[in-house]
């Protein structure tokens, strides 16, 4: 899909927009206190449990909320409570997104307020015409088709003529098989990369700046 048809841009957030250690060490120590709380089992089972439904579901609170009967709206909310000061505005970012025409969109895996926080930490904020968290999509993570379906209805977005820009590379094959462009962010890719990856850079700045400078 040549670029220039582009209306909307959707990105991740996590280690898309920016890297996610940064945060996600203080968001994973209260998810992991939360599950061994509430699903009253010790540390390491309660870490056992989170990262076993990460990849069974794509998001750890899906297999809390089947499994342990916990309030998939209340873990987000706790386990999001953190430090957003550790994020630095990113104005190299903010001025490469403000030169892309069109719609600019989250669609992120997260809750409980985070992308809201995040933006705002990284100066972004103002640039995003909606956020669509895990929350807004029923709790039907990336890489689940319902999640994408939902999205484009929210938005009335037009999957010819959008692109997804993410970090994840399981999450852009259903993209990319209605009919999004794709491009995937990230020191780590497989090789060759799959088909339905239809761009690559390093980091979303290389990208954004290829396209631009392009």
């Amino acid at each position: 899909m040549p670029l220039a048809g582009i209306r909307d841009w959707v990105f991740d957030l996590d280690n898309t927009l920016y890297p996610a250690p940064t945060l996600y060490d203080a968001i994973g120590e209260r998810m992991t206190s939360y599950i061994a709380r509430h699903a009253r089992v010790d540390e390491m089972r309660a870490l056992e449990l989170r990262e076993h439904y990460f990849h069974e579901y794509g998001a750890t609170v899906v297999g809390l909320s089947r499994h342990h009967d916990i309030d998939a709206d209340d873990f987000m909310l706790d386990v999001h409570d953190v430090d957003y000061s550790v994020l630095g505005e990113d104005r190299e970012l903010a001025a490469l997104i403000a030169k892309l025409p069109g719609r600019k969109i989250i669609f992120t895996n997260g809750g409980g307020g985070h992308a809201e926080r995040t933006l705002k930490a990284l100066g972004l904020a103002d640039l995003f015409e909606h956020v669509f968290d895990l929350g807004d999509s029923g709790y039907a993570p990336k890489p689940q088709l319902q999640s994408y379906e939902r999205l484009c209805t929210a938005f009335d977005i037009d999957p010819t003529r959008a692109i997804l820009i993410e970090d994840t590379l399981r999450n852009l094959e259903p993209a990319h098989d209605m009919g999004f462009a794709t491009a995937l962010v990230g020191p780590v890719h497989p090789d060759p990369r799959p088909s339905y990856v239809q761009h690559y850079a390093y980091d979303v700045h290389t990208l954004l700046r290829d396209w631009i400078g392009a």
